[in-house]
C-alpha cells in the first residue's frame, strides 16, 4: 500500500491518512491481520509529525478499522472492511443538520440554536 500525503490539500493530513487506509481496506489492499507500521515509522516515512499519525491511528481504532496490540504492533481489525464503510463524521453532520432543521422549523433563530448547542455540549462534561 502506497500512502501519499498532499501538503497543499485543504483536507487535514490526518484525514488524508485515514481515508487512504480505509480505501486500502475496502479495495482489499489491506486485509484483516495485516500489520501497519508504527506511528513513529509511518510519520518518518511520510514526513509527518508523530501526533498527526497518532491522531489518525486513534480515530481508526475508535472506528474498529485497526487495532493496537500494545507493544506487539498495530493491525487491521477483523471487521475492518465493514467498519471502514461507515463514516462517523458524516453521520454526526447529518444528525446535527436534521436537528438544526427541526429547530428552525419550530421558529428558533440561528443565535438561539448556537447558544443551545453550546449549552448542551457543556452539560455533557
Amino acid at each position: 500500500m502506497q500512502i501519499q500525503i498532499n501538503i497543499d490539500d485543504p483536507v487535514p493530513q490526518f484525514a488524508q491518512l485515514i481515508t487512504q487506509i480505509k480505501n486500502a481496506v475496502q479495495e482489499g489492499k489491506l486485509s484483516p491481520g495485516d500489520a501497519l507500521p508504527s506511528i513513529r515509522q509511518l510519520a518518518n516515512d511520510l514526513g509527518l509529525n508523530n501526533k498527526t499519525v497518532a491522531k489518525a491511528y486513534s480515530l481508526l481504532e475508535r472506528d474498529s478499522v485497526i487495532q493496537t496490540k500494545g507493544y506487539r504492533g498495530t493491525y487491521i481489525h477483523a471487521n475492518a472492511k465493514e467498519n471502514a464503510a461507515f463514516d462517523l463524521n458524516a453521520w454526526v453532520r447529518n444528525e446535527i443538520s436534521n436537528s438544526i432543521k427541526a429547530c428552525r422549523e419550530a421558529g428558533a433563530t440561528d443565535s438561539e440554536i448556537r447558544i443551545a448547542f453550546g449549552d448542551a455540549m457543556q452539560d455533557q462534561f
